[in-house]
This record gives C-alpha cells, sequence and structure tokens, in this order.
C-alpha cells in the first residue's frame, strides 16, 4: 500500500491543495506528522480537508498545543507569537485538534512530529534506538543514525530552504521505502493573503526573503 506521508502545513491551503493533486491518484492512505495550524490564515479549512481524506492519522504537533493551551506561547520566539495572533483569530476548529494521538507506528517505523522536542536537520547528531518519521525542521531529508533511519518528509505549507516548494513523501508499507517529493506552488497568492488579513510586517517579511527554487 502507497501512504502519502507530510507534515508543517501552517495553515496553507494553497500548498496543501497543491500536494493533494499531486498524490491524490497514486496513494490509498494518508499520515500527518503535525502541525496543520498557525503561520497561515487557513487553519479550519485545511483541518477539515485533511480529517476528510481517505484513511488518515493525524498526529499532534507542537503548534496544535500552543492552539490548545496546552503549550505556553510565551516560550516561542517574537515571530511565532506575532503569527500566533493573527492566525489564531480565524480558528474556530478546536475540536478537531482536541484529542490527537502522539504517534503512529507504520512497519519499523514509528511516526511522530519530532524526537524529543528536538529539531533534527541532515546533519543532526542524534542517538535513537528505532527509525523515525518526523516533522517539525521543515527540512526533507533520510540520515542514519546509531544504525537507524530518520525520515523528514519535509513541509507542505513552510519550506526553510526553498520557500515556494512543497514537500512531502509516499511510502510503500511493503517495502518499507519513502520516495520523496517537491513541487512548486505559488507562495505569493499565499503572501498576498496574508497583506490582504494584516498580517505584522514581520510576518510578511519572512516569506518574502526566504529563497525560492
Amino acid at each position: 500500500m502507497k501512504t502519502a506521508i507530510f507534515s508543517d502545513v501552517h495553515g496553507n491551503i494553497i500548498a496543501l491543495k497543491q500536494f493533494l493533486e499531486a498524490v491524490r491518484e497514486q496513494v490509498q492512505s494518508y499520515i500527518c506528522l503535525g502541525d496543520i495550524v498557525n503561520y497561515g490564515p487557513w487553519n479550519d479549512q485545511c483541518l477539515q480537508t485533511i480529517v476528510e481524506l481517505p484513511n488518515c492519522t493525524i498526529l499532534e504537533g507542537n503548534h496544535e498545543r500552543l492552539f490548545l493551551g496546552t503549550e505556553n506561547l510565551s516560550n516561542e520566539i517574537r515571530l511565532v507569537q506575532d503569527f500566533f495572533q493573527v492566525s489564531y483569530g480565524y480558528f474556530e476548529r478546536k475540536d478537531l485538534i482536541s484529542s490527537l494521538p502522539q504517534y503512529l507506528d507504520l512497519g519499523d517505523f514509528r511516526c511522530i512530529h519530532t524526537i524529543n522536542h528536538r529539531s533534527v536537520y541532515p546533519d543532526s547528531n542524534i542517538t535513537v534506538d528505532r527509525n523515525f518519521i518526523i516533522g517539525h525542521s521543515h527540512y526533507q531529508f533520510s540520515i542514519r543514525r546509531s544504525g537507524c533511519t530518520i525520515i523528514n518528509p519535509g513541509s507542505i505549507g513552510q519550506n526553510r530552504k526553498w520557500i515556494n516548494r512543497v514537500e512531502f513523501a509516499v511510502f510503500d508499507t511493503e517495502t518499507q521505502h519513502a520516495d520523496f517529493s517537491s513541487i512548486e506552488y505559488d507562495v505569493d497568492a499565499f503572501i498576498s493573503e496574508l497583506v490582504d488579513r494584516d498580517y505584522p510586517r514581520s510576518c510578511i517579511d519572512y516569506y518574502k526573503s526566504k529563497p525560492r527554487n
């Protein structure tokens, strides 16, 4: 069976729709590794779209905890707080994130938003005792650590290498192999929506300043 594994949508319905169009005909199930909400304004729309996907498991990310109030916003950097103040104002579907699981075991891999609350990157020095599929750091990679594999499918809505790219993985549950994909989306349309909804200049400049490919 082919499973689309994705993470870090961050309220970006434009990027989410681009991803779903790319995978709809080739997968039978979906796993979302969390952080559907915050940054972008379409939190409810993204949640509703993902909830309605066939055979979809949604895991809790740290931004879901911010929206639930179970994680302290004051511990976040100022930019995250700026995004939150506007993004949360467009959020009404707390019911869709109130009881999400923390992890899902998929064959030899544990799917979880991240490992021990860390941001894991391709060059991270980390010791693990099992295979993981994670999100959180918004970078796409597959690395070996301690004889185990760590896979990150990348970010749907806020790629931190190329801001105009949507990244995800299609996982074959029989072979336990992940195929990475990276496709372009209209980030300028996303930025225009931030402007129209009066996001702070710091938020708009964040997306404008990121490199594109």
